[in-house]
């Protein structure tokens, strides 16, 4: 039997450490932040590399459908669905409703193999991330669920990693998962890194669209019942799949991580060394892009005087600094950060805080995008 391998796109994030750039309305995985292709669409032009894979689905968050439907329109990628969440309920709600949608199209009982690409990422190497794939997409035809582990590089404290198990094969390509981890301090990620059984959790993954399911049902049943009813009641609506919202709702708001990968005994990783870079934070940004001889990286119109390893980006109007380093200075019509540049992980602490104030200012820009 067949394993067609079909992307879903997992486009639903919010991006507040990318504040004030990023907004609830207009967040990060629709900013052109390194060129001129958005996170998005660079996450849809990246499927071309992998072998016969089918037209993506893309799960989004309804107020973003018109923005997601265009901007793959642009660079040619025709979906084979655009599924919209009517809110916000992390990963895997959303992964379990591709899951059924890719089911729903399937033919003559494939079970259809997923490749779930969170559209934040940023992946160098497309040569290296599709052997990856061929070889993920092989373990979990045979009923693996698999985890792209990415080759660590320091001891990061913004990621969580995924511990291997020893494999009784040396040929092999992957590994057995012995446990998931959550972000750790920086003396117990280095103590990790030492011991060469640890990965970066990219939060990639590919299974079986079935197998996920399965597991679903022994480890959050809650979440497969509120899925099905979600998507049995969907209502296609102008070229999108409308999920029902009270089903939807009913679900946990939940990671995949935590409600199937850190419980299944099926797990697996895959070693992906192939320029893998999460754009969850301003500081991951400016280590994306070039910068001076002082370690400044400036996009706008920007004077940099005694500055150093200082990350600007002005939008509006002229940006000067003078005698400062280790900062984070982003300028929007509307708002202006300045933070520590080993502060990024705070910034969501900002919107939450202009959220129970009542403000706009983490919602919207001041040029709303529409249809």
């Amino acid at each position: 039997m067949s394993h067609p391998v079909v992307p879903v796109i997992l486009s639903g994030g919010a991006g507040t450490r990318l504040w004030p750039l990023s907004r609830e309305q207009h967040p990060k995985q629709l900013i052109a932040l390194l060129n001129d292709d958005t996170l998005l669409q660079a996450t849809a032009r990246r499927i071309a590399v992998i072998e016969d894979a089918q037209r993506p689905i893309v799960v989004c968050n309804e107020e973003h459908r018109f923005v997601v439907a265009e901007q793959l329109l642009a660079i040619g990628v025709t979906p084979a669905a655009i599924v919209l969440e009517p809110m916000a309920r992390d990963t895997a709600p959303a992964i379990a409703a591709a899951a059924l949608e890719a089911l729903a199209r399937c033919k003559g009982g494939d079970d259809p193999i997923l490749l779930v690409l969170p559209s934040d990422h940023v992946v160098r190497n497309h040569a290296r991330f599709a052997d990856a794939v061929r070889v993920a997409s092989r373990e979990a035809g045979r009923g693996h669920l698999v985890a792209f582990g990415v080759v660590p590089t320091r001891a990061e404290v913004g990621y969580g990693y995924i511990i291997a198990g020893d494999s009784t094969d040396a040929a092999e390509e992957t590994r057995p998962v012995e446990r998931f981890r959550e972000k750790p301090d920086a003396k117990t990620a280095a103590s990790w890194i030492e011991s060469g059984h640890c990965y970066w959790n990219s939060g990639m993954f590919v299974f079986g669209a079935r197998s996920f399911l399965r597991e679903l049902d022994i480890h959050a049943p809650s979440i497969r019942s509120a899925a099905e009813k979600a998507h049995e009641h969907a209502v296609p609506d102008l070229g999108f799949l409308r999920l029902d919202a009270e089903a939807f709702g009913q679900s946990p708001a939940i990671s995949v991580d935590y409600a199937v990968m850190e419980h299944t005994s099926t797990a697996r990783v895959v070693p992906l060394d192939a320029g893998w870079r999460d754009v969850g934070s301003w500081a991951s940004l400016a280590a994306l892009s070039p910068g001076d001889e002082a370690g400044n990286v400036v996009r706008g119109d920007a004077v940099v005087q005694s500055t150093r390893n200082t990350f600007i980006h002005g939008s509006s109007r002229l940006v000067a600094t003078v005698g400062v380093k280790d900062l984070v200075i982003v300028d929007t019509p509307d708002a202006v950060l300045v933070a520590h540049s080993n502060s990024g992980q705070e910034v969501k602490a900002v919107v939450r805080q202009l959220e129970r104030a009542g403000r706009d200012e983490h919602r919207t820009h001041r040029r709303v995008y529409r249809p």
